[in-house]
């Protein structure tokens, strides 16, 4: 058997074993880099808005990214929220259990990261 000795793997099995545990509900890849792209434009103080996730187009068609944003709005991990100007526009934000997810994120790279 071969042992590697990498960070990003023993991230990887980090990660593995975080959800497992969790009881957290499980996001596909896609929702991941959704939820990524939430995460980002929030930590920098970017308001991101429906439309803006729906033309990523490298993730999936407008229809598929729309789905998958509903399934993260199920899962609790983003909220819509209606723009009190124009009706039209859905701000999307990051919940606290998204918060916290990302904060077990960090804590497992740093981790990984230092074994």
């Amino acid at each position: 058997m071969v042992t590697i000795k990498n960070s990003y793997i023993r991230f990887l099995n980090c990660v593995n074993a975080l959800e497992v545990k969790a009881g957290e509900v499980k996001i596909d890849s896609m929702e991941e880099q959704l939820l990524n792209a939430v995460m980002m434009g929030y930590s920098n103080g970017q308001e991101i808005l429906v439309g803006d996730l729906l033309v990523l187009g490298n993730i999936g068609s407008q229809a598929t990214l729309h789905g998958r944003l509903k399934n993260l709005v199920s899962a609790g991990y983003v909220k819509l929220v209606v723009d009190s100007v124009d009706s039209r526009k859905k701000r999307v934000l990051p919940t606290k259990l998204a918060i916290r997810h990302y904060e077990k994120l960090s804590q497992l790279v740093t981790k990984a990261v230092l074994r």
